[in-house]
């Protein structure tokens, strides 16, 4: 089998050989075993159950949460000379009609279907006149009532196992903690199932985190080291999306917005746009994402905070998937803290769900501030020990200093206490300060102990360590509306004086985002090859009305540039280039390398 496995590999994929797990999964699964797959994006997920499909008799069935997430993975496997359909809303009845009739005539290798539609009775009848070979749950995750991508029709799939238990099952998700990995288990009855645990490293992906101040222009910042690069900005609002875009567009980026207000007909085109143009900037609210297979997204920016570290990990994960240098970067300040509580505050959820959504945000917070290696901190968040510093995230990159700070918040704590606990950051820090505003005085707060007592720090250390003491567990913000804070128990011991409490000193705005890693590395001697032949892969691309990258990513087309083939045959012996692609697009490759002498 597993001499099969790799013959199958390198003939039809154009890969060498299997990465870390990928090898016993396939021999696990295509041997008939069920198994629970947790591998990071990027890892080659797709090519577990792929590569079972066709090492087993029948046509595999495929679960997948969007339309756009399988038209992408069909169109490649097509690409491959794999006899791949999808069934979705988005076929006239006819073709619908065309594909159901492949399937029950076992024409089919893969089947790409929604879990609504696989629910239904006449699809479900479908499914037991067919030969199946085996059923992929993708995006296994959306399983969970407590994670950020829940989708209910995932907790029927219990189906799959209850009436066709004779069929292997394979689940898989790039983004689950350690309690979501067991619910996707017992929801699924994978319990008996085979683990396969990765490591959800990312290697190739920098994370770097900001503190906003003058967030447009720090994004700018950001972006002018990401020209003509494809990235996603990420917004919380609608609103923000689109008035993002549209600063962007004025200043010469070829940004696009994408929302769920938008009308159906814009959002598909624009969606269209960054999936087959190079360049595009796409400023979208978290509903732009999961069904999102570009590999050459080279950045990912957050201008405000996520609502939990899984969301956060799976929404930088659109970055790098090529394995190539790319770029995770958040910009948030308490601002961001505030309104998030108020939202969960004021949600319909219960109080169960409240807590844990409190949780998930403190658990991001303490990523946010701390001064230790981010991708120890991310990791750990999925039960994983990252041992040593990873030296590409901004803390290790610019490490940072801590600074005895137990003073500044006995004043901070003070001053929220002897004002009442009704006041947002804003007039706390004018109190502390010794503003001489309005409101301080209308109010009486410059009578307090506190006024001007903080007169030796300015503002922005003063909104540090509010932000802080709210990450940090002791200031609470009130879910009123008004963002007023208030202590909580734990403070105590730090205005009682029998706690130290060091913070995280802020660097001083720089530019050093400058420094970021920018597009695929190609050597000088190699550029204008590389570029005749993306010139090239774009051309062919137009003529199928596909994106560019299935029909070759960039590090192929790297490697080729690099090794410059002479002949069919030593092309074919390069990685990402199966013997369809090699039959399709093989001479016109070799044209373009012999032209560039």
């Amino acid at each position: 089998m597993q001499q099969r496995a790799v013959e199958l590999l390198q003939r039809v994929f154009g890969h060498a050989g299997f990465r870390g797990e990928q090898a016993a999964i396939v021999e696990h699964v295509a041997g008939g075993g069920d198994a629970l797959v947790l591998m990071p994006t990027g890892g080659g997920k797709s090519l577990c159950y792929q590569v079972p499909a066709l090492l087993r008799q029948g046509t595999a069935i495929v679960i997948s949460p969007l339309i756009a997430l399988m038209q992408d993975q069909v169109e490649a496997l097509r690409q491959l000379g794999v006899r791949a359909e999808f069934l979705n809303s988005s076929l006239e009845a006819a073709e619908a009609e065309r594909v159901q009739r492949a399937l029950q005539d076992g024409e089919l290798d893969l089947l790409y279907v929604a879990p609504e539609r696989l629910l239904t009775p006449r699809f479900l009848a479908l499914l037991d006149r067919a030969e199946i070979s085996l059923f992929a749950i993708d995006e296994a995750h959306c399983v969970s009532q407590w994670g950020h991508d829940f989708r209910p029709e995932y907790r029927q799939l219990t189906i799959l196992h209850e009436r066709w238990p004779q069929i292997p099952r394979i689940a898989l998700t790039a983004t689950a903690d350690p309690p979501t990995q067991r619910e996707i288990a017992e929801r699924l009855q994978l319990e008996d199932a085979r683990w396969f645990v990765s490591s959800f490293d990312r290697p190739n992906i920098r994370y770097t985190v900001v503190q906003k101040d003058n967030a447009r222009r720090q994004l700018v910042d950001f972006l002018d080291a990401h020209r003509s690069q494809a990235g996603i900005v990420y917004c919380m609002s609608r609103r923000k999306v689109e008035e993002t875009a549209q600063f962007l567009s004025e200043r010469g980026y070829n940004a696009l917005p994408y929302h769920a207000g938008l009308d159906a007909s814009v959002r598909a085109d624009n969606q269209r746009r960054f999936l087959r143009e190079d360049g595009i900037v796409m400023c979208a609210t978290i509903a732009f994402g999961m069904g999102i297979d570009k590999p050459d997204v080279r950045f990912v920016a957050h201008m405000d905070l996520p609502k939990s570290l899984e969301g956060y990990y799976q929404e930088t994960g659109r970055a790098g998937r090529d394995g190539e240098p790319a770029q995770a970067w958040l910009c948030y300040g308490l601002g961001d803290v505030v309104l998030l509580k108020q939202m969960i505050e004021q949600s319909d959820s219960g109080e169960e769900r409240k807590r844990l959504e409190h949780r998930k945000l403190d658990q991001l917070l303490g990523y946010c501030e701390t001064m230790q290696c981010r991708r120890q901190v991310l990791l750990a968040g999925f039960g994983e020990v990252y041992a040593t510093a990873c030296g590409n995230c901004d803390n290790c990159l610019h490490p940072v200093t801590g600074w005895d700070a137990t003073v500044a918040a006995q004043k901070a704590l003070s001053c929220v206490y002897r004002s009442g606990q009704r006041y947002g950051v804003t007039h706390l820090i004018d109190v502390l300060r010794g503003g001489e505003t309005e409101r301080v005085k209308q109010l009486g707060h410059d009578h307090l102990s506190t006024y001007g007592v903080g007169k030796d720090l300015d503002a922005k250390t003063w909104r540090s360590v509010f932000r802080q003491l709210v990450a940090g567990g002791l200031l609470q913000v009130d879910g009123d509306g008004y963002g007023s804070l208030h202590l909580t128990p734990a403070s105590r011991a730090v205005l009682t004086g029998g706690q130290k409490l060091m913070l995280r000193r802020e660097q001083p705005t720089t530019r050093r985002e400058r420094d970021a890693p920018g597009s695929i590395v190609v050597a000088p001697q190699d550029m204008g090859l590389f570029q005749a032949l993306r010139e090239l892969r774009g051309r062919l691309a137009k003529e199928q009305n596909v994106p560019a990258y299935v029909i070759f990513h960039d590090s192929t087309l790297r490697t080729i540039a690099e090794q410059r083939p002479q002949d069919l045959r030593s092309l074919g012996r390069l990685g990402g280039i199966g013997g369809s692609k090699l039959e399709r697009y093989g001479e016109a490759v070799i044209d373009v390398v012999q032209q560039a002498g």
